[in-house]
């Protein structure tokens, strides 16, 4: 269980939406100064996200949380928006090769982008699905 912690700002039915403050471990790294992710970095920590999480405790605004997501939806989720495109672009640059000598860029345009209208549709699908959401697991 991948877990984060976060304050309540407001309270729903079933869930509530928390408000977490993006943190790296860019500090406590030795090559910090050398390395560009930590350049990159520098801008988005400290930065707060909002985030809406299946709730079953009684909570109040102003509360701090620990939420959880299970490792197995990143990973899947993952493999969906990075994996599938990829390997959908290599199908489709070797059918178009197949077709002609200029198919295979045509073929992998469309194979991408096949992928790409894939992962809008899983999305669409799985959005209200509670098991790739994350939960409050419990207060502090």
């Amino acid at each position: 269980m991948i877990e984060e912690t976060g304050r309540v700002v407001a309270v729903e039915d079933d869930a509530v939406w928390v408000e977490t403050v993006r943190v790296t471990a860019c500090q406590s790294c030795a090559a910090s100064k050398g390395c560009g992710h930590a350049v990159i970095d520098k801008n988005k920590a400290g930065s707060r996200a909002r985030v809406r999480a299946i709730n079953t405790l009684p909570l109040s605004v102003d509360q701090s949380v620990v939420l959880g997501l299970p490792e197995g939806a990143l990973i899947k989720g993952a493999a969906m928006v990075y994996l599938m495109p990829l390997v959908l672009l290599f199908i489709g640059a070797l059918l178009g090769d197949m077709v002609g000598p200029n198919g295979s860029a045509a073929g992998g345009v469309i194979g991408l982008v096949f992928g790409f209208l894939l992962n809008r549709w899983y999305s669409q699908q799985h959005k209200q699905d509670p098991t790739l959401q994350p939960r409050v697991l419990r207060v502090l």
